[in-house]
């Protein structure tokens, strides 16, 4: 079992900055696939971001590409979202998510689950 918590949301003005934080329980966390969705209201949950165990490879959705960047702590537990250039239609609920799968984007594929922050971008 592995238990996420997300911390970091905010608000934040067009333009600027925010760095989203999921702390993972339990001692497998370093055997996951760790993953950024978000959920805008009246829209379906999408993939924003993934990396593999090691760090070593990422994946990026194309709307937040060059601007996003996770990373993760495995000494931590921790994933990181750092998100740059921000944009009004990045307000969303964020969720980090665990997958046993390598390097995964679809929902289905994760395990685990947080129960999100909000990230406001204010025009």
């Amino acid at each position: 079992q592995v238990q996420l918590v997300e911390s970091g949301g905010g608000l934040v003005q067009a333009g600027g900055s925010l760095t989203l934080s999921c702390a993972a329980s339990g001692r497998t966390f370093s055997r996951y696939t760790m993953g950024w969705f978000r959920q805008a209201p009246g829209k379906e949950r999408e993939f924003v971001a993934a990396i593999s165990w090691s760090g070593g490879s990422t994946n990026y959705a194309n709307s937040v590409k060059g601007r996003f960047t996770i990373s993760r702590d495995n000494a931590k537990n921790t994933v990181y979202l750092q998100m740059n250039s921000l944009k009004p239609e990045d307000t969303a609920v964020y969720y980090c998510a665990a997958s046993r799968l390598v390097l995964v984007s679809t929902e289905r594929s994760y395990d685990y689950w947080g129960q999100g922050t909000q990230v406001t971008v204010s025009s």
